[in-house]
């Protein structure tokens, strides 16, 4: 299998060229040039396996290039008990009948971004070693809480890389800001950008495809290489666990071998939907596809009349992870809509770079319409909806999957469409311990962020993530803030050269 890009499909790279790069040099996202298929036989055979091995069989699939033995390498060393606080990896949990909350969050970082950067590193380096790479692989993250810890972790001292993430100083939750600042590992570095996450993903991708910096760069025997999920490495690891999830339920006698599922995302990037898209397109029965947005609603709108239009108001919320106006994903998803289309895509992205909007084609906003149905909610409503799970089912969740709850809610008001559901839970509790407990208790609470936490303990039965209960005794060691012009600069400074 060969990936292409979504601006040039002439472009034709293995998958760890694709990982190593991270980025197309013309500004696209790499593809893969056909999706596998899975079938249901196959899918019932998973059901038997462990996380790591129903993950080694979706790669092969997917990394051709790799052999069995590179693949074990990186799923078994990824995806074990040292890294996850769960045996099974991905917990799901019954939140009500036919209603299933997959829970994402149970590694390092507690959240659904370890379940893709615990692996990245070792298909980075892996891949680097395939392709005789002798170059220092630099890191840029721009994250909007979740990426940044996540990535942090997961290439902490990794040799022959070094990684840096911007993060919007006042756009991320006090525990997301402590998980960064306090960051271990002798080859990572950490720097707030004044202006939110939009800046923070504009400015590392005019320095990825700035041809003086990559000279610099190769210059010094370095490259650079994302952990964002522009990142094909990163992506594919998510198509995992919907496929992983669906043969869990079927073992478990939830569902039928075939019976159809919705699945509910609350996204802002879109790479944690596109995946369960790729799943869906692979053979997994999804009947349909729920996309769930806080107040930043760009992505409802344009699900629902094709029109992308990032001029708007910007609101930092209590889903942070979901404040995003430009979804990067999203390329790849209309890419594959139009028939793989780079003139299309350059067009509409073109437009969205020069004047902030685009209109897709009638053709597209059928298959969007047919494929997806999306919803959002604001801040009040997610609160709310945290009080209600929290009486009705005794059940604790972060800000972000209440996001998804409530849309799902509304979808099934609006429709009638019971089909069994899975949500994807995104977060721990415990990193939106303010907002969370506001919601249970229904009012702002003065107790400090750890005494928040150990309330929360009280009130939920989900025990409090080692990771979190350790920040506590951490020592800040990056508070550096700029603003968004400086990013250049900042980049090489820290790279010494």
């Amino acid at each position: 299998m060969f990936y292409n890009s979504t601006r040039n499909s002439e472009i034709k790279v293995s998958s760890a060229e694709a990982i190593t790069q991270g980025i197309s040099a013309d500004g696209g996202l790499f593809v893969p040039d056909s999706i596998p298929s899975i079938t249901l036989d196959e899918v019932k055979a998973l059901g038997d396996m462990s996380y790591a091995d129903r993950a080694a069989y979706v790669f092969k699939k997917y990394l051709t290039d790799f052999s069995d033995a590179e693949i074990h390498y990186c799923t078994d060393n990824a995806y074990s008990t040292k890294n996850f606080e769960s045996e099974s990896i991905a917990e799901i949990s019954h939140l009500f009948d036919g209603t299933y909350m997959l829970e994402l969050w149970h590694g390092p970082t507690c959240a659904f971004k370890d379940m893709a950067l615990q692996i990245l590193p070792y298909f980075l380096t892996t891949s680097a070693k395939k392709i005789n790479l002798d170059k220092k692989i630099i890191i840029l993250v721009a994250t909007s809480g979740d990426t940044g810890k996540a990535a942090l972790e997961g290439f902490r001292d990794v040799e022959g890389t070094q990684i840096l993430v911007f993060y919007p100083e006042q756009g991320v939750s006090p525990m997301q800001k402590r998980q960064m600042k306090t960051q271990e590992g002798d080859n990572v570095g950490v720097c707030a950008l004044k202006g939110n996450f939009d800046d923070c993903q504009n400015g590392v991708k005019a320095i990825f495809t700035n041809d003086d910096i990559k000279n610099t760069l190769d210059e010094n025997s370095m490259m650079f290489s994302s952990a964002n999920s522009i990142n094909w490495g990163r992506l594919v690891p998510q198509i995992v666990y919907y496929i992983s999830s669906y043969a869990e339920l079927v073992k478990d006698g939830e569902i039928q071998l075939g019976d159809k599922i919705n699945i509910v995302v609350p996204t802002g990037n879109f790479g944690n939907i596109l995946a369960a898209y790729y799943a869906k397109h692979m053979g997994i029965p999804v009947n349909k596809l729920i996309c769930a947005s806080n107040i930043n609603n760009v992505l409802t709108d344009f699900i629902n009349t094709g029109v992308y239009d990032k001029n708007r108001r910007f609101y930092a919320t209590c889903s942070p992870s979901m404040d995003i106006l430009i979804s990067s994903n999203l390329e790849r998803l209309l890419y594959l809509m139009t028939g793989r289309n780079d003139e299309a895509i350059k067009d509409w992205f073109g437009k969205l770079a020069a004047e902030g909007k685009y209109e897709v084609s009638d053709d597209t906003k059928a298959k969007l319409n047919d494929e997806f149905y999306a919803g959002y909610c604001d801040d009040a409503q997610t609160k709310k909806t945290i009080h209600e799970i929290y009486e009705k089912y005794s059940y604790t969740c972060d800000t972000h999957t209440a996001v998804a709850v409530k849309v799902y809610e509304d979808y099934k008001r609006e429709t009638g469409d019971m089909t069994k559901t899975i949500i994807a839970s995104t977060a721990s509790p415990y990193k939106f311990s303010a907002s969370v407990l506001e919601a249970i208790e229904g009012k702002a609470s003065d107790l400090d962020e750890y005494d928040m936490v150990a309330r929360l303990a009280e009130l939920s039965d989900i025990s409090v993530p080692s990771a979190l209960a350790d920040l506590k005794n951490k020592n800040e060691r990056f508070n550096d803030s700029i603003e968004k012009e400086s990013m250049k600069d900042y980049v090489l400074k820290n790279l010494g050269i």
